[in-house]
C-alpha cells in the first residue's frame, strides 16, 4: 500500500488510540450480525443467535482481538502486506475456505467502527487512508486464492 508521509503519520497517530481488545470484538461482531452468512465460519463459537449473544460472545471478542493484532502487524509492514499475511491467506484459503470477499467486508466494518470510536478525529482524509490500508490487507489475505 502506498501512503504519503502525511497519511502514514495520520495512520500511526490514530491507530495508537485503538484498543484492539475492544474494537476487534466489535468489528467482528458487527460483521457477523450485518452479514449473517459469515457466521458459518464460526460454528465453534457457540451462541450467535442474537445481537446480544454475538456482541457478548467471548470467542468473538477474542478472535476479534486476534484479527486486530494481525492488522496491527500489517501496519508495520505496509510495503509487504502479501508477505506479512501469506500464512493467514493460506490458512483462510486452503483450510478454512473463507470467501475472500469477507475480508473486504470486515475491512469496511472496521473503518465504520473506527469512525464511531474516533469521532471527529476520523476525518475524511483519515478514512481515505484507512480505506487504502484495509483494501490492501484484504487483497493480501486473498492472495493465495486460486
Amino acid at each position: 500500500v502506498h501512503l504519503t508521509a502525511d497519511e502514514k503519520v495520520s495512520l500511526s497517530s490514530l491507530w495508537g488510540k485503538v484498543n484492539p481488545d475492544e474494537l476487534g470484538g466489535e468489528a467482528l461482531g458487527r460483521l457477523l450480525l450485518v452479514y449473517p452468512w459469515t457466521q458459518r465460519f464460526f460454528d465453534s463459537f457457540g451462541d450467535l443467535s442474537s445481537a446480544v449473544a454475538v456482541m457478548g460472545n467471548a470467542k468473538v471478542k477474542a478472535h476479534g482481538k486476534k484479527v486486530l493484532d494481525s492488522f496491527s502487524d500489517g501496519l508495520k509492514h505496509l510495503d509487504n502486506l502479501k508477505g506479512t499475511f501469506a500464512s493467514l491467506s493460506e490458512l483462510h484459503c486452503d483450510k478454512l475456505h473463507v470467501d475472500p470477499e469477507n475480508f473486504k467486508l470486515l475491512g469496511n466494518v472496521l473503518v465504520l467502527v473506527l469512525a464511531h470510536h474516533l469521532g471527529k478525529e476520523f476525518t475524511p482524509q483519515a478514512q481515505g487512508t484507512f480505506q487504502k490500508v484495509v483494501a490492501g490487507v484484504a487483497n493480501a489475505l486473498a492472495h493465495k486464492y486460486h
